[in-house]
């Protein structure tokens, strides 16, 4: 043919495998090893996570053994009875028969996390337990769940690589769920994504956040893209501005040292109010696939654009500092609001108010989505405030509607009212699952949609360092507030001026059994 004859050619496919294909039922033994076995995050939450989906069924004794591993010298005995007690509260005599069950599928292994013995010592374990299934040859399952400070996850990474990883040729897997915080800032969250890139392909590797296995954040995609009275209203012309809050009523409570290198920031808003606000933002995903919600959530984040100090406020709670663990003159901010701004057809001129503090006056997580005012106000009652969207995501899970209503009587006049679900009147007896089990089945079945993707991290931090690095240098000072106040009055005067007119009168009271 001439040179100008079209030519087919077969395209590389870039997409991750779970891409591909549907999550499919796996058979197999199964092995779950908790590295970080002795530490607060294993025994509080990773422990009883795995025992609420034991007791639901979806771990089967006959196939799944759990491991944990750690420094500390201790027996398989010794670090059952460290967990027992976290598994037992309010349990009932079969819970307890449950308890006793599911603590004989853990043993323990004890050794160092860049040491080659300890490793090794583990995965002759682990063989032991697949050996003993008669498991086929390259059809076991491995999860390791990092519990562990990110400063050991390069050198455990390369541990696991190295001796713990077993033949997938026929189904197997082997599959690393690491927590937060996935680095400091941009420059140390590439270079540790680069540490474990090097190791395990992203389609092994699970960055977990707990905010997104939440049963009212799960709900979002549904809620906007399930019903229609929501899709034509879902927009910068009916919607005034959306603020996404995190408040607890404590202090940082014997976690100041920790605390301090981090700050609310980085400890809150970069990662769990952002993911929100992805999943509040998005535009609707081809499918429910993994990788299509997930390039969604990314487009999200390269949309925002850079963050301008006069749309920030920091505070610092009075007493913080009388930590002995944190020093004298921190300028790490325990609460701060921040307004992003996201440029595109959609959202264009709607703030978003990412909101979050310590030592607050009350302890809520919520989206609150303020609609604009209606146009020709003929029963003047516009004083008694806007619409409102408001999702409760925790305690008390919820969602209402501020909407305004006639007073019941005979005179014609407007009170402000609410259409209200909430969960625990309406789906009494029904358990909502802890945010960490929903994750954990998530990852043995190979689902990756509720888990962070690199480039989706990477967006993350290029929003947020450039202020980071301001505040840490010093630029900007946090506010001093009162313990169990709303924090500065600056965030007040911000909100205000980024356009939120708050409802004065009404009070949300969620409905009693």
């Amino acid at each position: 043919m001439g040179s100008g004859a079209w030519k087919i050619e077969k395209r590389d496919d870039f997409r991750s495998e779970s891409f591909k294909e549907e999550n499919v039922l796996e058979n197999g033994t199964l092995s779950i090893i908790v590295l970080g076995a002795s530490g607060d995050l294993a025994k509080k939450k990773t422990f009883p996570a795995l025992f609420h989906l034991f007791k639901q069924g979806f771990l089967n004794p006959n196939e799944v053994h759990i491991f944990g591993y750690a420094r500390t010298k201790i027996s398989d005995d010794e670090l059952r009875s460290r967990i027992r007690g976290y598994l037992i509260q309010g349990a009932s005599s079969k819970d307890l028969e449950e308890v006793t069950e599911f603590l004989q599928l853990i043993k323990y292994v004890s050794g160092s996390y860049d040491g080659e013995e300890g490793f090794r010592q583990l995965d002759k374990e682990i063989a032991v337990h697949e050996d003993s299934k008669n498991s086929a040859d390259g059809s076991s399952r491995r999860l390791f769940y990092l519990a562990l400070p990110p400063s050991v996850y390069p050198s455990v990474c390369g541990m696991i690589k190295n001796y713990c990883m077993n033949n997938s040729d026929h189904g197997g897997w082997t599959r690393i769920v690491v927590e937060k915080p996935f680095g400091k800032d941009l420059e140390s969250a590439e270079k540790l994504s680069n540490q474990i890139g090097q190791l395990f392909d992203e389609s092994q590797i699970y960055r977990i956040d707990h905010y997104l296995g939440k049963e009212l954040v799960q709900n979002l995609l549904v809620l906007r893209f399930a019903n229609r009275f929501f899709l034509p209203l879902w927009n910068r012309d009916n919607i005034e501005n959306v603020q996404i809050v995190f408040r607890e009523d404590f202090g940082t409570e014997g976690r100041g040292g920790y605390f301090d290198e981090y700050g609310i920031i980085r400890d809150i808003i970069q990662n769990h109010l952002l993911q929100v606000l992805c999943l509040v933002a998005m535009e609707k995903p081809v499918s429910l696939k993994p990788e299509h919600i997930r390039d969604e959530k990314v487009k999200v984040l390269q949309s925002v654009l850079p963050i301008n100090d006069d749309e920030v406020v920091l505070g610092q709670y009075d007493g913080y500092t009388d930590d002995p663990t944190v020093p004298d003159h921190s300028n790490t901010p325990t609460f701060s609001t921040v307004v992003l701004r996201i440029h595109n057809e959609r959202w264009e001129g709607v703030p978003f108010i990412l909101k979050a503090g310590k030592a607050l006056n009350s302890r809520k997580a919520e989206i609150r989505v303020q609609f604009k005012d209606v146009p020709g106000d003929i029963f003047r009652c516009k004083k008694q405030g806007r619409n409102e969207f408001v999702i409760r995501l925790q305690p008390s899970e919820a969602m209402y509607m501020k909407l305004t209503v006639k007073q019941p009587g005979l005179e014609m006049s407007t009170v402000q009212s609410e259409l209200d679900l909430s969960y625990g009147q309406r789906y009494q007896g029904v358990a909502i699952p802890e945010a960490y089990e929903r994750l954990i089945l998530d990852t043995i079945k190979g689902d990756q949609q509720h888990f962070v993707r690199r480039d989706e991290l990477k967006a993350a931090w290029e929003i947020f360092t450039p202020l980071l690095h301001r505040i840490d240098n010093g630029e900007l000072k946090p506010l001093p507030y009162k313990p169990g106040s709303r924090g500065p009055e600056a965030a007040d005067t911000l909100l205000e001026k980024a356009g939120y007119v708050q409802t004065h009168g009404y009070i949300w009271i969620p409905p009693t059994l």
